[in-house]
């Protein structure tokens, strides 16, 4: 459940249900706020599972887990991955080390962080280790766009902004206490995440919204559009059930730490080079005389390919889009696919199958859209830039 919702509801919002979360889906018009935020900056709550791990040996008992290195100092995090035991994706999460409160903070989607918190509870046996499902304590926000740091920096009281991906300071916010997280780049843009109390969460909206410089609301569905432009893939579309190698999240991975569950899978890969597929950049070609209205729309939306659309190369099929949408800033249909690897890596055709027909579809490089920042999370392999 979103820790403001009165707020949201103030503002013309319509919701949908993520998990055990209920989120803002938009407040109307999402490629006009998809425009505010490339262009200047937005304010969105996020909706997090969030687990608290405290004890001892919190640090070792995370980092025996999970696919990167948890860090050991106050004030940094990393993004990192559970795997199975056949190295596909369990979920993803970050985790921050907030040593100077004695926990670890993780912060998982909201699909997740339920089966997660009960599978480690399971796990601790004779450790110094507690689990604690927090979601409903904290609000987070996100603040995206080019001038995103004017916006921190113009209400963040008592502390500078952040400059480290994944790094974060404390300060106060409307005299509410708040951690502030730089972020990775998943808009494609100068990111931050607002961490408070959620008895305190409207006063820090509202300043992020309206105090300082002004940022426009938005929701999932923006960010849905965000992400895809700056090529990121995320948990729900392309991460789920994948071998990181196959997405191409390598700043998920530590290949040189000791061992986690699907490791073996996932080096063994790393090593040969060659994963099955890979993640490519799709533009399905538009039709002569197909024009946009102002918000990217009109018969341009009969061209985007649903999830799990086949994609072919010649007659024969090459992979599946992940996800699709009309890109508000390029004006025209553009898809994440995951593709046979050699064809990522030739120049065959390809098309993709909309309502029944063959389309085309060019391939470009990612991200589709350059930003104020780059997602760190862009897919990469190792034979290629």
């Amino acid at each position: 459940m979103t820790v403001i919702e009165s707020v949201h509801t103030d503002h013309g919002a319509t919701f949908e249900e993520r998990g055990d979360r209920q989120v803002v889906t938009h407040y109307g018009r999402p490629e006009r706020t998809h425009a505010a935020v490339r262009n200047v900056v937005g304010v969105t709550e996020r909706g997090y599972g969030v687990l608290t791990v405290e004890g001892d040996d919190r640090v070792d008992f995370v980092d025996n887990a999970v696919s990167n290195r948890v860090p050991t100092e106050d004030g940094e995090g990393c993004y990192a991955l559970l795997l199975d035991p056949q190295g596909g994706i369990e979920t993803d999460m970050y985790v921050y080390n907030a040593a100077a409160g004695d926990r670890l903070l993780v912060f998982l989607p909201p699909t997740e962080h339920e089966r997660v918190a009960e599978d480690w509870q399971s796990k601790t046996f004779i450790q110094d280790v507690t689990i604690t499902d927090a979601s409903d304590d904290f609000g987070v926000f996100g603040v995206y766009g080019p001038q995103a740091t004017e916006k921190i920096a113009s209400v963040l009281n008592k502390a500078p902004s952040p400059d480290q991906p994944l790094s974060f300071v404390r300060g106060t916010m409307a005299d509410a206490g708040v951690t502030v997280i730089r972020d990775d780049g998943l808009a494609g843009e100068e990111g931050y995440e607002v961490i408070c109390a959620a008895s305190e969460a409207a006063d820090v909206f509202d300043t992020l919204e309206n105090r300082g410089q002004a940022a426009a609301p938005f929701g999932y569905r923006t960010w849905e559009t965000l992400t895809l432009e700056a090529g990121t893939p995320l948990f729900e579309t392309e991460l789920s059930g994948r071998i990181p190698n196959v997405c191409g999240v390598r700043n998920a991975l530590d290949f040189e730490k000791g061992c986690y569950v699907g490791q073996e899978v996932v080096s063994r890969v790393e090593n040969r080079g060659r994963p099955s597929k890979r993640l490519v950049g799709l533009v399905v070609d538009r039709d002569a005389g197909a024009e946009a209205d102002d918000d990217g729309a009109t018969d341009l939306e009969g061209r985007v390919p649903d999830p799990g659309a086949a994609v072919f190369a010649g007659d024969a099929a090459a992979g599946e889009v992940t996800r699709a949408a009309v890109g508000p800033t390029r004006g025209e249909p553009i898809a994440l696919a995951a593709v046979d690897d050699g064809v990522a890596r030739d120049e065959q055709a390809l098309t993709v199958r909309i309502d029944g027909e063959q389309r085309p579809a060019s391939r470009v490089a990612l991200p589709f859209v350059d930003g104020s920042d780059q997602s760190a999370r862009r897919p990469r392999y190792p034979d290629a830039p």
